[in-house]
């Protein structure tokens, strides 16, 4: 960890609350906004949400299951994000959801015509902006825990 915690510190609650108060707590509420108030369908938020994790290289992240009423992704659904180009095991809207990631995280400038028709034709507007900020969220929180060491002492508080 390359944060000093005090001991008996939460180490999330610390860094996000303690250290940085007017930003941490405004970051976590984002962070936890994107599960909160989510209309995209299971699936593709959690190819995504997977994808940026992998890209990331969170442990945290890439641990974590989204839960929606009980209801979580299969266990082999993390290959199948690695593997979003060639499986059988994704729908349109769902490769698309590991596709926007990846290309989000890794080349931006790249997100051409043909991607922008074939997102078009599967998300509506206001579901391609949920998801970018979405997208956005996790690369920026996700990558922050990693880089300061926090992603394998990751624990959302309360869980």
């Amino acid at each position: 960890m390359r944060i000093d915690i005090p001991e008996g510190q939460h180490p999330i609650e610390y860094v996000w609350g303690d250290l940085v108060p007017g930003i941490g707590m405004a970051a976590a509420n984002f962070s936890l906004s994107v599960y909160a108030h989510t209309t995209l369908g299971l699936r593709e938020f959690e190819a995504a949400r997977l994808r940026v994790a992998q890209i990331n290289g969170c442990i945290f992240c890439l641990d974590w299951r989204t839960d929606r009423d009980g209801e979580t992704v299969e266990d082999e659904f993390p290959e199948a994000v690695t593997e979003w180009r060639t499986t059988d095991r994704f729908d349109e809207r769902t490769r698309l959801a590991a596709e926007y990631a990846e290309r989000y995280c890794l080349d931006h400038h790249g997100l051409d015509e043909d991607f922008w028709e074939r997102m078009t034709a599967r998300y509506s507007q206001v579901e391609i902006v949920e998801l970018t900020m979405s997208i956005g969220s996790w690369l920026a929180f996700g990558r922050l825990n990693h880089v300061l060491g926090l992603d394998s002492v990751c624990v959302l508080p309360g869980h």
